[in-house]
């Protein structure tokens, strides 16, 4: 199953000082719904352990996650994929845009993701639900995580 996803959030922080979090690791396994694991293995590269539910389908992802087409402080492009188990797996990517607005900073993205086993047998609606859900709760954390950094 293939679902793209795209929204856009309003920070209250340099585009300097989202682009330094948005890169950092401590920070980023804070705003990762469900993340136990966040560790970087290579300069561009991170491997991660993330529990996940989707309806009555409770999974632990483990993966790697790269970044590339790095162009800071303006954006970078994050590819991954994990395997659940019986649950399944998730692979896909997601293109971060960070603009100067209102005084602040628009963090944009646009998401495609393919996900297939048990998860995906959910139904279209219920995994977007979910996957609609997990983007907000990430964007609620993160700019938590901004307000709580020095601009």
């Amino acid at each position: 199953m293939a679902m793209t996803m795209t929204g856009a959030f309003q920070l209250d922080a340099s585009r300097q000082a989202v682009w330094d979090l948005i890169n950092d690791p401590v920070a980023l396994k804070i705003c990762i719904p469900g993340c136990e694991e966040l560790e970087q293995v290579e300069e561009n590269g991170f491997r991660a352990v993330v529990k996940v539910k989707v309806g009555p389908v409770s999974a632990r992802f483990k993966g790697r996650l790269t970044l590339s087409d790095l162009d800071p402080p303006n954006g970078y492009r994050i590819s991954g994929e994990g395997e659940g188990g019986i649950a399944g797996f998730a692979r896909g990517g997601a293109t971060v845009t960070l603009t100067e607005k209102d005084g602040g900073t628009e963090l944009s993205y646009a998401v495609e993701a393919k996900i297939g086993g048990k998860i995906a047998q959910l139904g279209q609606r219920l995994v977007n639900g979910a996957a609609k859900k997990f983007a907000d709760d990430f964007f609620a954390r993160f700019a938590e995580q901004v307000g709580a950094a020095p601009s």
